[in-house]
């Protein structure tokens, strides 16, 4: 062997024992990491603490400096419209027919439900329209067009002072399915109380007669067939939270 063979094997060996250490300390730093956000004491049902707590760094870091109403999801022309598939059907087991449709609403500060409204009432805000991408956590996204009325304005008319509170949250007629929602993204002007999707009326698998379309957030937000809209301070329960998502889910 040359001298020059065997300090080129010298060398090789360095640097395969180098990678060594590092992976091994990789993987190390990574079960460390594992372990220290699986512990923790928390409810069946619930995701660790310490992952939740970095959860909530990642909410905050968006709310303080990236999160602006000035900031606007991508909109897009009607030829880039597709099928929006219908996924998820919690709060959807039965058929619901329109006149049988009511919006139970709980002002910021009542004790109570204070009105129940019908879709004649909700459709005699503004009409708005637009084109935006939907996106689901699983890792899809449709281009989809949504009509109906700004969430800021509903709460403007039927809730005026509302927009005070912290979060608003949001459930099914049937109470299956429920969602919550930090007052800032409801109250975006691009978030809506829609009843049409590309241009025709919502459909049972899409959520009629009434959901929320929220552009800022993941598709598991944008619940279907709201039953009941309450504003309050504290986080009211969140269906897909309770199972280990991220509870602001926000894009």
């Amino acid at each position: 062997m040359s001298p020059e063979q065997s300090a080129a094997e010298k060398e090789l060996a360095k640097r395969t024992r180098r990678s060594l250490l590092a992976m091994g300390g990789g993987i190390l730093a990574a079960a460390v990491g594992a372990g220290w956000l699986a512990s923790g004491n928390y409810n069946e049902g619930d995701i660790p603490p310490n992952f939740r707590r970095v959860f909530g760094a990642n909410e905050k870091l968006v709310r303080s400096s990236l999160y602006s109403n000035n900031k606007l999801a991508p909109t897009f022309p009607a030829s880039a419209i597709g099928k929006l598939k219908v996924n998820g059907e919690e709060g959807l087991e039965y058929e619901l027919e329109p006149e049988e449709w009511r919006l139970e609403v709980k002002p910021y500060g009542s004790s109570g439900v204070t009105s129940k409204l019908v879709m004649a009432d909700v459709k005699s805000l503004p009409r708005h329209e637009e084109i935006i991408e939907f996106k689901c956590v699983e890792g899809w996204s449709t281009v989809t067009k949504f009509a109906g009325a700004r969430f800021s304005d509903f709460t403007a008319k039927f809730c005026p002072g509302s927009e005070k509170a912290a979060n608003v949250g949001m459930r099914t007629p049937d109470e299956v399915y429920y969602v919550s929602v930090d007052m800032p993204s409801a109250l975006h002007p691009q978030t809506l109380l829609a009843w049409e999707m590309n241009d025709q009326p919502l459909t049972h698998g899409h959520g009629a007669p009434l959901r929320l379309v929220t552009p800022v957030k993941y598709g598991i937000k944008n619940i279907k067939r709201i039953g009941l809209i309450e504003y309050t301070d504290t986080r009211p329960a969140d269906y897909w939270a309770e199972r280990g998502y991220d509870w602001y889910s926000g894009l």
